[in-house]
């Protein structure tokens, strides 16, 4: 039961951060690496990409595939 609540909340915040990322970003203003290595609006592609990443990882901790992605690729080290 806990991995389905944290993985809708993973999805809830992507989305969250999705919507608001206007307020997100006047709040923290400009990133740096993001600017430089993602151009001129950087901040806003790395927002979107971030909320995309919290979404797809919200998804699959709810579902458990990561969980076993985790231990096929990272198992041995651990």
């Amino acid at each position: 039961m806990n991995q389905y609540l944290i993985g809708f909340a993973g999805v809830v915040a992507g989305f969250i951060l999705l919507v608001f990322r206007d307020k997100v970003k006047n709040f923290t203003g400009n990133i740096g690496f993001a600017e430089r290595y993602l151009g001129v609006g950087g901040t806003w592609t790395f927002y979107i990409l971030l909320g995309i990443a919290f979404i797809i990882f919200g998804l699959m901790w709810g579902a458990g595939t990561f969980q076993s992605f985790f231990e096929e690729f990272l198992g041995d080290f651990f």
